[in-house]
């Protein structure tokens, strides 16, 4: 199998998840199958879950539940076949992720109008526009933040533990200086560059300890190999703790409420862990990684590096 790390690596992503998509990986190689096109076929299987998710019987809700498994298995097979084959790109790195937008766009919208309909039978109109403004709130305030961040400290550990050959860090200058050399014929790669570095840029903007610490090693070791490995050793023991809540905030956590409470017939829970336990792992994971940064930072202007 193909890992980024020990590290950033979830158990059940490990046990379960990486094997079966090894398998697949395995699978497209012999036809010569290209690492995106998979991608793609795990956005059509996610969206078709969110769909089922709609219907209030079992048997739609278990359908879904094998379609968004299924859709993960993808997502896990074409990271191992683009690291297996030397096919990665930054394309096919930011269509994975927006892939797992797709699919909860599709549960979101397949929770609101299950929930007005199942829970609400009397309430008409306030009950979809109570569960809209719920899962509206879930999805932009707090998933798409949650999974941001949650993605950026994962290639920040991996930089200081692998160095830039391991990672996927990226910066809002070093992409926003590409969309800005395009010509404006090339208007495709234009627009994808221009919202992969406002993605870059929320990262950076909700970091601001982070960037301080981070300008100042690069401007002390501009090749990152030659940073102290008392420095890397540091950085990896205050963020080894955080990569279980990287883990968290990402997908498996999220499917397995999702697979319960929809077949049980509750998934108004849902968005509402979103608002409550996932936002309190997610300030508790940027905090804590902030003071973490902070620390560093006062050792290293201070002399004691």
């Amino acid at each position: 199998m193909s890992f980024k790390s020990d590290d950033t690596e979830e158990w059940l992503d490990v046990h379960f998840t990486r094997p079966i998509g090894l398998v697949f990986a395995l699978m497209w190689m012999k036809f010569g199958v290209h690492p995106n096109a998979v991608t793609i076929l795990s956005i059509f299987l996610g969206s078709a879950a969110g769909v089922m998710f709609y219907f209030t019987d079992l048997t739609h809700n278990l359908i879904g539940v094998l379609l968004l498994m299924l859709g993960n298995f993808c997502d896990s097979t074409d990271g191992q076949m683009a690291r297996l084959t030397g096919k990665k790109t930054l394309v096919g790195r930011v269509l994975d992720g927006f892939s797992e937008n797709v699919w909860f766009f599709f549960i979101y919208f397949a929770i609101i109008f299950r929930e007005g309909s199942a829970w609400y039978p009397t309430m008409g109109l306030w009950a979809y526009s109570l569960t809209f403004f719920i899962c509206f709130c879930a999805g932009v305030f707090c998933h798409q933040p949650q999974c941001m961040m949650a993605d950026y400290y994962r290639q920040i550990h991996l930089f200081f533990l692998l160095g830039k050959q391991g990672s996927e860090l990226d910066s809002y200058a070093s992409q926003r200086a590409i969309y800005e050399s395009l010509p404006r014929r090339r208007w495709f790669a234009r627009l994808f560059y221009f919202n992969y570095s406002n993605y870059c840029h929320g990262q950076e903007q909700r970091s601001p300890q982070f960037q301080r610490f981070f300008h100042e090693v690069k401007r002390r070791w501009p090749n990152a190999e030659d940073m102290p490995q008392t420095l890397r050793d540091d950085f990896r023991r205050g963020s080894l703790p955080l990569m279980k809540y990287t883990n968290l905030l990402t997908f498996n956590l999220r499917a397995i409420i999702v697979y319960v409470t929809c077949c049980l017939g509750c998934p108004i829970i849902y968005p509402l862990a979103e608002l409550t336990l996932f936002a309190l792992m997610y300030w508790h994971m940027c905090r804590t990684h902030e003071a973490l940064c902070n620390r560093l930072y006062q050792q290293l202007t201070s002399g004691k590096e």
